[in-house]
C-alpha cells in the first residue's frame, strides 16, 4: 500500500500511527494476503478478533456509565445495535474505509469493496491497530467519534424510533402507562405499557420506569418498523 493512503486514512480518524505497519496490517483483507502466500503479508483477521473484543469493552463501559438506570436485558440489545455488521459498516463509509483496504483481485472483481461484511470487519482490524499503537484511549476515540456518536446512539433508543415511526404521519399520540409495580424497595420492578392512540401498542418490564418503558416502545416498534 502506497503511504500516501496510509497518510490519507490517519488524516481522516484523527491519529499519527507511531508504527504504520500496524494500520497497513489491519487493511490487508485474507484474499490479498492469500495471493501473496509467501511474501510475508499477513491478513487482518487476528486484528478483527481482538478488536471486536476491544470494540465490546469500549461500548459495553460507554452504555454502563451513560445509563445507571438501565437493565442488563437493556444494555445488552443497545450493544448490539451499535456493534452490529450495518452500522460498523456505516462508520467505514464515513471514513472511505473499504477504499484504502488491500483486496485481493478476485474480492476486487466480485465487488469486494461494497460487502458490508468486508467493511464491518476492516473497522473492528482498525479498532485494533489503534489499541495496540496508542493504547485504549485512542480506540475509545475512534469508536466514540465514529461508532457511537456517529450512528448508534440513536439506533438503540427505541423510545425515539417509535416516536419518529408514529410522526411520519401527522395527528397520531404516543403516552406510556404504569401497568405494575413489584418487589422489595431495593430492587423493584416495573411494567409499562406504551399507547399509540390510546390504544396499548406495547408491554415492557425492567428495574426501572426507564428501562420498562424502552422495552414497551421497542415492543410497539418491532411490530410497526418498515420492512
Amino acid at each position: 500500500m502506497e503511504r500516501e493512503v496510509v497518510v490519507d486514512l490517519q488524516d481522516t480518524i484523527g491519529y499519527r500511527f507511531k508504527n504504520e505497519n500496524l494500520l497497513r496490517n489491519a487493511l490487508t483483507h485474507s484474499s490479498y494476503a492469500n495471493e501473496k502466500r509467501g511474501s510475508g503479508i499477513s491478513s487482518n483477521e487476528r486484528f478483527e478478533f481482538l478488536g471486536d473484543s476491544v470494540l465490546g469493552l469500549i461500548v459495553a463501559e460507554y452504555l454502563y456509565l451513560r445509563y445507571p438506570d438501565l437493565s442488563e436485558g437493556d444494555l445488552t440489545r443497545m450493544r448490539a445495535s451499535l456493534v452490529c455488521e450495518q452500522n460498523l459498516a456505516h462508520a467505514a463509509g464515513a471514513i472511505d474505509l473499504t477504499r484504502h483496504l488491500l483486496l485481493g483481485k478476485g474480492e476486487s472483481r466480485n465487488d469486494g469493496r461494497s460487502r458490508s461484511s468486508i467493511a464491518a470487519d476492516s473497522v473492528e482490524a482498525v479498532i485494533a491497530a489503534l489499541y495496540l499503537d496508542g493504547g485504549y484511549a485512542v480506540a475509545q476515540k475512534f469508536v466514540k467519534t465514529f461508532i457511537i456518536d456517529g450512528k448508534g446512539e440513536k439506533a438503540k433508543d427505541y423510545k425515539t424510533l417509535l416516536q419518529e415511526l408514529i410522526q411520519r404521519e401527522p395527528g397520531h399520540s404516543i403516552s406510556y402507562e404504569a401497568v405494575s409495580e413489584s418487589g422489595p424497595a431495593h430492587n423493584r420492578v416495573y411494567t409499562v405499557r406504551v399507547l399509540i392512540d390510546g390504544e396499548p401498542a406495547g408491554e415492557g418490564t425492567g428495574r426501572s420506569k426507564k428501562s420498562a418503558e424502552q422495552g414497551a416502545a421497542r415492543e410497539a416498534f418491532e411490530k410497526r418498523r418498515p420492512d
